[in-house]
């Protein structure tokens, strides 16, 4: 295949194997119109993955998603995207005995900008609203099983994650507001 013919443009970043998606957008006096997915870029441009699961969420200014993993067998890669407003988007290594564990990316994904991060599998990976509103929806290659669920502090010192919002902005779901710190995880 030739790759200049791909419809995305693929962006490394500072973690291998965590990469910034970005669709060709083609807009006139209308509006615009890009390929929000497409198999075959896909695995030209980044490896072949199958995505199983589509899910959306709708969240409001200063809500806080993450640091939500799956264990073992059950663990997921993810594409996701922003349909709707703007996000912060992160993605933490945890897979053990890698030189990044524990380090992460951060990069904001909006309507705006139409970029995908995509997390493969052994990251842990949250979102806060940056917009009044956000839409997002995201890919995985697994299904989600509630037995193998874990989830890191989104506050972790040691991860030292900047959110770009206040602290006393933050909506967490009560779940979330337990979440353990990453030194105290069994993976």
């Amino acid at each position: 295949m030739d790759i200049f013919a791909l419809m995305i443009n693929t962006v490394e970043t500072a973690i291998p194997g965590v990469v910034i998606v970005e669709p060709m957008v083609f807009g006139d006096a209308r509006g615009y119109f890009f390929e929000s997915w497409s198999q075959r870029d896909f695995d030209a441009a980044v490896g072949p993955v199958v995505f199983v699961q589509d899910n959306e969420s709708k969240s409001r200014y200063g809500v806080l998603r993450g640091l939500h993993f799956q264990k073992g067998e059950y663990a997921q890669a993810k594409l996701l995207r922003v349909v709707k407003g703007r996000v912060l988007d992160v993605a933490v290594d945890i897979r053990s005995g890698s030189p990044t564990f524990g380090k992460h990316v951060a990069v904001e994904l909006s309507e705006s900008n139409h970029r995908q991060l995509f997390i493969p599998r052994g990251f842990a990976h949250g979102f806060a609203v940056l917009s009044e509103e956000a839409v997002c929806q995201y890919k995985t290659d697994n299904f989600y099983k509630r037995e193998a669920e874990g989830a890191i502090a989104w506050n972790d010192p040691a991860l030292g994650i900047d959110w770009r919002l206040p602290a006393e902005d933050i909506i967490l779901s009560e779940k979330d507001s337990r979440n353990p710190l990453l030194k105290d995880i069994r993976l």
